[in-house]
């Protein structure tokens, strides 16, 4: 017999977590049997129940049948799943911001919970557990304990915002900016504003509070849209009830609050700058694009209370460890490693940044951009100009896409695969030099660290 959601949520909470991975079982946890199209979790129900899952939902009569007390049967585990957090969600109060944006997610994300963990018992999303199965089971992982949560909403197509804003139910949102990310699902970068644009529609529908970078104008046109929308919307409805509007807009970084950064230099931790009150604000994230990251932990902080003391210090103390911005020495050189997602946008970013970082020697490691589509090869040769102009002392590229962008670039190393990268950095060693590695994530580009 099949269980519905309010019977699968009393089960439950007898559990001490969930899993969707018999790697991951703990003792009385919920095992949750998700479809793939080259695995079936149904599969595995048994296995984690013998490792200790107190129960596992499953979508497969069959294999319900063997454990009626312990396999709760549904029509369909991935819904079932989506259902039980939405459910969750709402028996708690307390402020839940979604976060979404092309770049910087997760730097964010992470700089957010930092700052509201001076005064909040705060719950993030943990690594990049942001899509139509990880932010389930963030949510799901949210209890009394807390006082806030951030949650990381990623997306590669239409509609899967709305869709994660469905169960996260936000009561704040921010976009961190909208690029060429993901250009092949969103079908372009108007398909990517629209998406991402989807967290300021549930939360204009909703009456939520919205945080905007208020110097980026794709950001602010967007806002203003909604608004007009909206209006014309509700005047042409004749509706007697409330206009739709955002709770409140909160604008950052403020002018008479910040400045532009002092100096960002491939060192840690360097001065980014200095607070009305002329406080140095240090940070161990190289790069000017991270600047507006950082500059949106801070302003949420201030509107939930955080001292601009404490906000700072936990700038300051955030070091990256996720293959985003991290600064590793090795030897007498010094790697910028940013390996774990690239697009048109950030790479270009990040290409500009490290031109003008002072230093004896600059050498570029970069690897494919994935998830184009028909944009990939206009793309990489676009990034080609970009590197050419860019006049670094060497250019090291890697992947079956980046040989679009030697077509610019008079004098590259190119490598259509990752072995013969690492036997030539092998075979020619550097010193006294800075590098910057970044590539998708299906590059796993971190793997040259090694060899430099």
């Amino acid at each position: 017999m099949m269980v519905n959601t309010e019977q699968l949520y009393h089960k439950f909470l007898e559990c001490t977590g969930v899993s969707t991975d018999t790697r991951r079982i703990t003792p009385d946890c919920l095992f949750v049997a998700l479809k793939g199209d080259k695995f079936d979790g149904n599969q595995f129900a048994e296995q984690a129940l013998a490792e200790g899952a107190r129960y596992a939902l499953v979508d497969d009569p069959a294999v319900a049948a063997r454990d009626q007390e312990r396999c709760l049967l549904v029509a369909d585990g991935l819904t079932a799943l989506q259902d039980l957090a939405r459910h969750h969600r709402q028996t708690f109060n307390f402020p839940v911001i979604g976060l979404t944006g092309s770049n910087g997610k997760t730097t964010t994300k992470e700089l957010i919970a930092a700052v509201l963990s001076k005064n909040y018992r705060t719950y993030a999303t943990v690594g990049n557990l942001n899509n139509h199965i990880g932010v389930p089971l963030t949510l799901l992982a949210l209890n009394e304990q807390y006082e806030l949560a951030v949650v990381e909403m990623g997306a590669n197509h239409q509609k899967e915002i709305e869709l994660l804003c469905s169960i996260a139910q936000p009561t704040h949102g921010l976009i961190t900016n909208v690029g060429k990310a993901h250009l092949e699902g969103f079908g372009g970068i108007e398909g990517v504003r629209k998406g991402k644009g989807e967290l300021y529609d549930y939360l204009i529908q909703n009456s939520k509070t919205v945080f905007i970078n208020s110097r980026d104008k794709t950001l602010m046109a967007m806002y203003r849209e909604r608004l007009k929308t909206t209006r014309s919307e509700f005047t042409a409805t004749e509706s007697t009830a409330a206009e739709p509007t955002f709770a409140e807009a909160v604008f950052y970084p403020a002018v008479e609050a910040t400045e532009e950064p002092i100096e960002l230099l491939l060192e840690s931790p360097v001065v980014v700058y200095r607070d009305s009150t002329g406080q140095e604000i240090t940070t161990h994230l190289p790069g000017r694009y991270n600047f507006e990251n950082m500059t949106a932990a801070l302003a949420i902080g201030d509107y939930f209370g955080v001292s601009p003391e404490e906000a700072n210090r936990a700038i300051a103390d955030y070091n990256p460890t996720n293959n985003r911005s991290q600064v590793i020495t090795k030897g007498t050189n010094t790697v910028l490693l940013d390996a774990y997602n690239a697009n048109p946008s950030s790479m270009a970013a990040a290409i500009r940044q490290f031109a003008t970082t002072p230093a004896k020697h600059k050498v570029v490691i970069l690897g494919d951009m994935y998830e184009l589509g028909n944009e990939s090869e206009a793309e990489h040769a676009a990034l080609g100009k970009l590197i050419a102009d860019s006049k670094f002392d060497l250019v090291i590229l890697a992947g079956k896409d980046m040989h679009y962008a030697l077509g610019s670039l008079p004098k590259a190393y190119y490598f259509p695969d990752k072995f013969s990268l690492h036997n030539w950095l092998m075979d020619n060693p550097m010193t006294d030099t800075n590098f910057l590695v970044k590539g998708s994530r299906g590059m796993s580009l971190e793997t040259v660290v090694p060899f430099i």
